[in-house]
């Protein structure tokens, strides 16, 4: 599951903290979650908490990095790479997996956007989600790279475009909005430049 971590016997306290923390602003968000209710539902003293995350800032930041770990290199990335070994297909078929993530009881949106729109504008964590959504978009310039588009970094904003909005349309309720955008960035790479060959 995406929004959830097996919590094992093995775990440390850092880990049993964070496996919990990653549950919980996955699914509420980390405005809506307080420290209280992660000391409850790991079972750990606040005393064990503050020794291994100074704030609750930094255990966002720690969450946001297991994200990026959990969502998009270990299930999103290899997802698309296992689907196609030509890079169009693997950018259409962000959306093929987008599409049964939006389907899933448990869907919950894109944590990085909902941490990105929480928190105050340039503060730590404001900075941090940018940054992962970033990568993200790193990801898709470097598949439209690959299949010899014409400035890959702008047509990576633009495929980025479509799936936030699929994203968001999908929380909305519309389940079918992956393969909406799906069919627009079909249209959009029957018409996007591709980079001259050099002879």
């Amino acid at each position: 599951m995406l929004t959830a971590v097996a919590i094992s016997d093995g775990d440390t306290v850092r880990d049993r903290i964070l496996r919990t923390a990653y549950r919980l602003f996955s699914s509420r968000g980390v405005t809506q979650v307080g420290i209280d209710l992660i000391l409850a539902e790991s079972g750990s003293a606040k005393a064990s908490l503050y020794k291994h995350f100074k704030s609750k800032e930094e255990l966002v930041l720690a969450f946001l990095e297991m994200r990026e770990d959990l969502w998009t290199r270990n299930w999103l990335e290899t997802e698309v790479r296992k689907r196609s070994a030509d890079p169009q297909e693997r950018l259409l078929s962000i959306f093929d997996v987008f599409d049964a993530w939006f389907r899933r009881r448990d869907y919950e949106g894109c944590a990085f956007v909902n941490v990105l729109l929480e928190s105050e504008v340039n503060s730590p964590v404001h900075r941090a989600a940018a940054r992962h959504l970033l990568n993200i978009r790193n990801f898709v310039g470097g598949l439209a790279q690959d299949a010899g588009l014409d400035d890959p970094q702008a047509f990576a904003e633009t495929w980025h475009f479509l799936m936030k909005g699929s994203i968001v349309s999908a929380y909305e309720g519309d389940r079918n909005a992956a393969r909406r955008a799906r069919r627009a960035g079909e249209a959009l790479l029957a018409t996007w430049v591709r980079a001259a060959v050099a002879s």
